[in-house]
């Protein structure tokens, strides 16, 4: 013993035999009960928490009783696919970067959700981290053994929204979002530095703790976003809030002013929004979903960001909101019979691009239902607006009709006030849409060159208007092509301005005849195809998160 303990020791014996005060002896503090880990299947309470390292983390530690149990490390608490409750299953999670697509370099502070095949969201949002990386977790609904249950079969998909300060939000402009699937899901190769080891698959570790599984993450290309940098004209400050109610997830939250178009976000599953890039001046704060009636919001934006907005619904009422109604006629198709209806708020409409996001639960036939509209079209509970119809607008081989020398060929606007019907005044033109054969002839495709454009050939033309913009709705480039005879196929190679490396464009193309009044138009290329990317940003550099930033959740 070293000589200042055994005095300490020595000093303390002799007071206690000398009779002198001294202070009770601490009561012993009963252990911790030790929390039960539900295993795969296993009824589970999703409120339920696990106990931290010290003792905390759930209302039964506080009492003194003991702890609920909890699923398993590696696992998550899910709803049942039929009936009630919820049950353990292997959990699963969305991984990915978020980055400039022009120069490479991570964004943090981006944000991030998942949506379904319908277009609703189906997660809060997270924030990227200092590397631009997040963690988006996903609830399933299970089986009763705590499998994820499928629809005939299929696995579930997602898409991703991404947006940041000063940059364009994604999906939008010219870029849509790739589907992500459940069947890409892996075991977390990095499960062992998250403290908790493992055999392997979703088998229990060994080390002595309880059981631990692994969870499941999908890690695609489809995962990592690259959003393109708006201009300094186009920057601004942040609004954020809540649209406050039921089943306001999904609702296109759009700052109405001055900008046309106008900056807009969308509401995560808990009806949470932030709008980027708002520059100063009024503005009028309005959401847009269908069978969703949302009071505007007039605000005064100046030099600060805005935070804990809110927007009240007025009513959920589908038969207390507006209908939309009209019709069309489709002409010299050999392909496509059947198209779409849309409609977006004129305040997000980009008159460039001829696009702009449309809201949930706008269209005809509902989503994600296949184009089935021949000629009669109905879209119900719609909120109070001023919207763009846009009829044969996704890819299915038809194209509103360009001849702007007949009715039924422009890009119509309608308004209506809260609850009414509206009858679009003329019958839209629908014809057979040039096919596009490359680049962008299915999805965005990635070129290392200056591409050549090709599409098939109109054998009724003298000649063709090719345009190339970006994703920013800046033309690249404008030319006429003469018309061609003796093949099916027109290629040109691109001779514009150097496109930029990581920049999304779009060529379209206008074929037309001589006529003894002028040109006439006769067809063009589809609204959603002809889109590329050209060359790749620099790789991101090495990075390693700040403690201040793990890509949480930033909701509310």
């Amino acid at each position: 013993m070293r000589a200042s303990t055994a005095i300490a020791a020595g000093l303390g014996f002799a007071l206690l035999q000398a009779g002198c005060k001294h202070d009770d002896p601490a009561p012993m503090t009963e252990p911790e009960p030790e929390q039960e880990l539900l295993d795969p299947g296993e009824p589970c309470d999703p409120s339920a928490q696990p106990v931290d390292a010290e003792g905390g983390g759930t209302s039964g530690t506080d009492t003194g009783g003991t702890p609920p149990p909890v699923c398993a490390p590696g696992l998550a608490c899910e709803p049942l696919a039929t009936g009630d409750g919820s049950v353990c299953g292997t959990a699963v999670a969305i991984e990915g970067k978020v980055t400039d697509a022009l120069t490479g370099v991570p964004i943090e502070g981006a944000l991030v959700t998942a949506h379904n095949e319908i277009g609703e969201p189906v997660t809060d949002v997270v924030a990227t981290d200092s590397c631009g990386d997040y963690v988006l977790p996903l609830s399933l609904r299970r089986n009763p053994d705590g499998t994820v249950a499928s629809s005939d079969g299929a696995t579930p998909k997602w898409t991703l929204r991404a947006s940041a300060a000063d940059h364009q939000a994604f999906p939008a402009g010219l870029r849509p979002a790739l589907p992500i699937d459940l069947a890409d899901a892996v075991p977390d190769p990095d499960a062992d530095a998250g403290g908790g080891s493992s055999s392997g698959g979703d088998g229990t570790g060994g080390d002595g703790d309880g059981p631990h599984y692994v969870r499941q993450i999908i890690d695609t290309a489809a995962t990592h976003v690259a959003l393109i940098p708006v201009t300094f004209a186009q920057a601004g400050v942040t609004l954020s809030g809540t649209v406050v109610g039921d089943a306001t997830g999904g609702a296109l939250v759009v700052a109405e002013g001055d900008t046309t178009p106008a900056p807009y976000g969308v509401t995560d599953v808990s009806g949470h929004f932030t709008l980027f890039n708002v520059p100063p001046g009024a503005v009028t704060l309005r959401a847009y979903k269908g069978g969703l009636e949302v009071t505007p919001l007039p605000l005064m934006v100046g030099d600060a960001d805005q935070a804990a907005l809110e927007l009240q619904v007025a009513t959920d009422d589908p038969t207390a909101l507006g209908r939309v109604d009209g019709n069309l006629n489709i002409v010299n198709a050999q392909g496509g019979l059947t198209t779409s209806v849309v409609l977006l708020p004129s305040s997000v409409f980009d008159p460039m691009l001829e696009r702009g996001p449309v809201p949930l639960g706008l269209r005809d036939p509902p989503a994600p239902d296949t184009p089935d509209v021949s000629s009669a079209f109905e879209i119900t509970a719609v909120p109070a607006g001023t919207y763009k119809v846009l009829v044969a607008f996704e890819n299915d081989q038809l194209v509103r009709d360009p001849d702007e020398g007949i009715a039924g060929t422009a890009i119509l606007e309608v308004t209506l006030q809260p609850g009414e019907a509206v009858s679009v005044p003329e019958s839209f033109k629908v014809t057979e849409a040039l096919a596009v054969l490359g680049p962008g002839a299915q999805e965005p495709e990635a070129v290392d060159a200056m591409p050549t454009l090709r599409w098939a050939d109109d054998s009724s033309e003298d000649g063709y208007d090719v345009l190339v913009v970006d994703a920013l709705g800046d033309i690249a480039w404008m030319t006429e092509v003469p018309g061609q005879s003796g093949g099916d196929t027109v290629e040109l190679a691109y001779g514009g301005d150097p496109l930029v490396h990581g920049m999304a464009y779009q060529f379209r193309v206008t074929s037309w005849r001589e006529q003894p009044s002028g040109r006439l138009s006769i067809s063009r290329t589809e609204d959603l195809r002809g889109v590329f990317v050209y060359g790749e940003a620099p790789p991101p550099p090495a990075c390693t998160p700040t403690a201040d930033t793990d890509g949480g959740d930033s909701s509310g």
